[in-house]
């Protein structure tokens, strides 16, 4: 049977789709390449409920964060820095869409993208901002960051604030010199803190982890690429 050559343009558009793929290919044959899926979902729950009680708390500011594992601008276009994956590929696509269809749960926002993680891998934080936008505040409801890091086993640290609009919260008011209760202009912020997640979690592949608060939850899912 004679040899089938492809044609040069088909050649030369294979042998780089090869180079592109080197790096993955390797790493997947070292056992370092996964794929990661992340899901953070939202309670459905009324604010009033909820004991934390941390209107008061001012969490300190992400600065120096270069990375964006999803950020839903104002416009509500979705700024990326990862090569995010079909949500149909996912394996916490179908976790998500039972919670959602639970009644119980909003899924505000899936992410998955394939990533070597080497041994004493140092990660760099990722922005997330979902959620419902705040606009006095200028952010969206969710916001904060999470970071991948890999010493003997996977660990995830997981930053993040679930906010609240403050603007039809009840605040101290000062009475004016003729006697009509006044609220001061300063006295109401445009956003208060409902609840965060602080907490780095040791990671074990295809499990499914959970890390959560009163009022959201983070997915997390991590599966071995072979070679």
């Amino acid at each position: 049977m004679p040899g089938y050559a492809l044609p040069g343009k088909a050649l030369i558009t294979f042998t780089a789709a090869l180079l592109a793929l080197a790096p993955l290919l390797a790493t997947a044959q070292e056992g370092h390449l996964y794929r990661a899926e992340i899901v953070i979902v939202e309670r459905i729950v009324d604010p009033g409920n909820v004991e934390e009680h941390m209107a008061s708390r001012m969490p300190e500011p992400a600065t120096n964060v270069s990375k964006q594992m999803k950020v839903i601008r104002e416009d509500g276009s979705v700024g990326t820095t990862l090569r995010l994956a079909p949500d149909s590929d996912l394996r916490l696509q179908s976790v998500a869409q039972r919670l959602e269809n639970s009644g119980r749960y909003r899924v505000l926002m899936t992410a998955g993208w394939y990533q070597s993680f080497p041994p004493d891998y140092d990660g760099e934080p990722m922005q997330i901002a979902v959620g419902d936008w705040l606009a006095g505040a200028g952010h969206r409801e969710v916001e904060g960051q999470i970071t991948i890091d890999r010493q003997r086993y996977l660990h995830v640290n997981v930053n993040l604030n679930h906010w609240q609009s403050a603007a039809n919260a009840a605040y101290p008011v000062q009475e004016s010199t003729e006697g009509i209760a006044q609220q001061p202009a300063d006295s109401a912020p445009p956003a208060e803190l409902l609840t965060w997640i602080r907490e780095t979690r040791r990671m074990r592949s295809e499990e499914i982890h959970f890390l959560d608060s009163p009022t959201i939850g983070v997915l997390v899912f991590f599966r071995p690429v072979e070679g």
